[in-house]
Parts: structure tokens; sequence; C-alpha cells
């Protein structure tokens, strides 16, 4: 069975020299040989520290430490034991709630980072024995002397990573990704093209994980970013000629809001990728009409799906303008209420062909049987399908709001506007943004007698929740609308007051 790390040993023995990560804050760049080597010297380290198959090893450092990131997530896998990426920007009690479901044997994390994990650990991580800390992009006290290939033995079935996708109202879900379905483009033998793949998603997210290994599948280097900014971006295409890049919506924004980008030479560019969240009909366009050699793609995934995702063409971005394409490798189902495929144009759930690559929740067998049924994910957005399959998302009926990227759930943050001493009743939803694509709104009645306060509402959540779920826009009401059953009628709330 081929495995991740395979591509990674190949390439090192094949390109040992080559450039296989490169650090634009720094402009400093780790060798595929380097990496191998470091990889297996941390696995050892691992492994005669106590870490066995199929334990779990979290992964929270800054990605700024990029080469030390990549480094821990190969030496992991070649440990046999399961990749945890944590977030950091989660707060100690979601930090807490997260790893105390994951149950970690050791964590690899960072001196600043040092602090919140043990103040986590105490609270709910019993399992957590062994920590150890990178120095910058080295991990100078769990690494072995010798650094020859070395590898714990795993089946495809065995779990590699646990990706964590919710939040702090009860047992968030963990995405359970066994060996056989990390692959997103299968290893090879390509030949070196000196090419570039240019991104700064973070590296605990779904797109992160898929481009530390996919761009060497393609005989590529990767270009790093780990905080976007758009006139570092654009320059870096300028100096470094990247063919191939990964944005989002949001970082799409702000490239198209710099002033250079009307004089800046993105020639190199053939493939623009944008995904993590819905991109507007028209970003896509003014974005294609600015490189109209590349292919500008619009997509959709989820990590729940594994590899299976849409694909937009070039040719028909102006066509089917807001779609995000067709499947790729797999089959798209639009079902109603009761699971009834519907016709062409209709809206409904839309459901994902995943077949024998079908992921899991971790320790959540209930949430697993809802949502794979039968070869198909139910992924809870609504869509619609044209007379030529292509996809066009509606909404989420999972009232998931993407804000920049990142997935927020409304019932996390209506969880802890609820804990305020001041909130009667609280609804939380998505309001518009012109860079972020969406921010969070939250619509607020108070008890009686206290005065409106949005700032310390603001600053109450800030302490309890990751910086990118905290409301930016408060609205106080008098009463929440609701139907005669009790539930919020969000399509009902009124404009969010600015």
């Amino acid at each position: 069975m081929a495995l991740l790390i395979d591509q990674l040993s190949f390439m090192a023995t094949t390109y040992p020299d080559q450039p296989a990560y490169v650090d634009l804050s720094s402009g400093d760049s780790l060798s595929f040989s380097k990496w191998e080597a470091e990889s297996n010297r941390l696995a050892r380290k691992l492994v005669s520290s106590g870490v066995s198959p199929g334990s779990r090893v979290a992964l929270y450092l800054e990605t700024t430490q990029v080469f030390a990131w990549i480094i821990a997530y190969a030496a992991i896998h070649k440990a046999a034991a399961v990749a945890v990426p944590t977030n950091t920007r989660l707060s100690t009690r979601e930090l807490a709630t997260v790893l105390g479901h994951a149950e970690p044997t050791a964590a690899l994390t960072s001196s600043t980072l040092r602090a919140s994990l043990e103040a986590a650990r105490s609270e709910s991580i019993p399992s957590l024995q062994i920590t150890f800390e990178a120095l910058g992009n080295s991990w100078p006290d769990a690494t072995a002397e010798s650094d020859s290939t070395f590898r714990v033995p795993v089946t495809e079935d065995d779990l590699a990573d646990i990706m964590y996708t919710s939040g702090t109202t009860g047992i968030p879900k963990g995405i359970a990704v066994r060996h056989c379905g990390l692959h997103i483009i299968a290893n090879g033998t390509p030949e070196w093209t000196s090419k570039a793949w240019l991104h700064s998603s973070p590296l605990f997210t779904f797109a992160g994980l898929s481009f530390i290994y996919n761009p060497m599948k393609m005989g590529m280097s990767t270009l790093y970013q780990s905080k976007f900014d758009a006139g570092i971006w654009l320059e870096t295409v300028e100096e470094r000629r990247p063919t191939m890049a990964f944005l989002v919506p949001a970082t799409a924004q702000l490239l198209m809001s710099d002033p250079g980008i009307s004089v800046a030479d993105l020639s190199s560019l053939q493939l623009v990728s944008i995904g993590s969240a819905p991109l507007p009909a028209g970003l896509h366009r003014r974005l294609a009409e600015l490189l109209p050699e590349a292919a500008v793609t619009n997509n959709y995934s989820m990590t729940e799906s594994g590899t299976s995702f849409t694909y937009l063409p070039k040719e028909e971005v102006e066509r089917r303008a807001g779609s995000v394409g067709i499947p790729m490798g797999t089959k798209i189902r639009i079902a109603d209420e009761h699971g009834i495929e519907v016709e062409a144009g209709q809206i409904g759930e839309i459901l994902i062909g995943v077949g024998d690559s079908q992921r899991e929740y971790f320790k959540d067998p209930a949430a697993s049987a809802a949502t794979w049924k039968n070869g198909w994910l139910h992924s809870g957005d609504l869509g619609r399908l044209d007379e030529d399959g292509y996809l066009y998302i509606v909404g989420r009926a999972k009232e998931v709001i993407i804000r920049g990227g990142n997935n927020v759930y409304a019932t996390d943050v209506e969880t802890v506007l609820y804990e305020h001493e001041d909130v009667a009743e609280a609804a939380v939803a998505a309001v518009a943004h012109e860079v972020l694509g969406e921010d969070i709104g939250a619509w607020v009645v108070l008890r009686a007698g206290v005065t409106p306060d949005s700032e310390s509402i603001i600053t109450f959540c800030s302490e309890r929740l990751a910086d990118y779920k905290v409301p930016r826009v408060i609205t106080f009401l008098d009463e929440l609308p609701r139907n005669p059953t009790g539930k919020v009628l969000k399509r009902e709330l009124p404009a969010p007051q600015t």
C-alpha cells in the first residue's frame, strides 16, 4: 500500500537537494532530504518515548513554524500514530474540549503555546503524558541520533488523522481519516519541474494538509505564506513565478482591493483554485478577467467528503456564473427532505458519493450513521444541479457561517452568549462582509433593566471563543421572531445594527 510518507521518501532519494517547502516570511527552504531525515529522527523519538501504533498525537504548533510543522506531521505517520492537527486560535476551554475528546498520548507544540496546552491538559486531558517543544523550525529535544529510514508498519484501514471541525457545544465532531482516504492525488514518480504552488492556508485545515504533499506529487515546490498579505503575494508571483495558487474568497477579495494588482506581472499563473467558502460570482469573474491565461476555478468540498470535490472549468466561468462546477471522481445528487432525488434545477440537500472512501466521526457512531448512508455523504448543504450536472450552492442547512474560510457554527456562539448574565435570548447568523464574505452577527434580547453594551458582550465572547468566532455586530431586540412551536425564525431577523 502506498502511503503519503512513501512519496516523501521517493522525493528525498530522487531529488534530495530540491526545495520541498519555502517559508516566504524568512526566505528559507527545506529540502526533501532534510524533511525526510528530520522526520525519521522525530518518529524514532516518539516511539522510544512511548507513542504506540494508533496513539493520537496533537500537533499544536504555529504555522509560522512551517518546517517544524510538516516534519512533525510526517513523523507522526512514520510512528504509525494518528495526527490530530489542532487549531491554534482556540480558547483554552475549546482546546480542552477538542483534545479531551481525542485523548492524545503526546503533543508536539511550541514555547508560546505550551502554557495553553498545559492549562487544557490539567482541565481534561489526563491521557497526555508526552510533550515536545519545537525551537524555531527544529525539534532539538525530540529527535533521535539516527536519521535513517524509519517506519512502523500500518495498514490502509488504520487511522492517520483526526480533524476537528467544530467547537464548544457538547462533544465536537472529529473526522477520522484512514490511510486509504488521505490521497487526493495518487503517489507517483514525477519529473522535477522546478515549478511551485503558492498558498497561505493554515496547516491544521483540510486545505492546508492537502498542500503538504500534493505539490510534490506533481514535481513541485510549495511556497508558503503563513499570514496572507496581498502585497507580498503579488511580489512573490512576480519574483518566484509560481504556476499554481490556492486562495479563499476573503484573500481573493483582498488581492482585488490591492492597488498593485493592476500592474503586477501574474503571467506565470496557470491555475488559481478558490475554495473553502462561498465565492461571489462577480469576484470570480473579475479575477478571471485579470488572469486571462490562467484557469481560475471555483470548487466545493468538505473534510467529510475526503477526496471527492467539484471543479469549475475555465471556459464555464461566464456561462455558469455562481457554479462550483462538476464532480471530479465522484457523483452528486440533490435530494428532498425524504432523501428522494429531485429533478435538475430543484433545490435540496447535496449528497456526495463517497463509495469505499467513506470517512466517519471519531467516537460518534450515531452521528456517522446519520451523515454517511449507503455510500452517500449527506452534506447538510443546500444546492441545485443544472441540466448538465453543474452544482450551485444556495444555502447551508447546518447554519454554518464561513468567515474568511473558517467554519463557525451558530450554536457554538449562541451557547456562549447565553452564559452572559445580561443575555436573556440570543440568535446568531451570518452578516455580509465585503472582504470576509460572511461575518458573525448576534441578535440579543437583554434581561429586564439592563443597558445595552455591545463591547461588554464582544469582550465576554472573546474570552471564551476563538477570535474568528466572536460576533462583531450586535443587534439588540425586544424579542426574537419565533414560529408557533417556539423556533427562532432567523430569516425574519431584522437588518443588523451598524
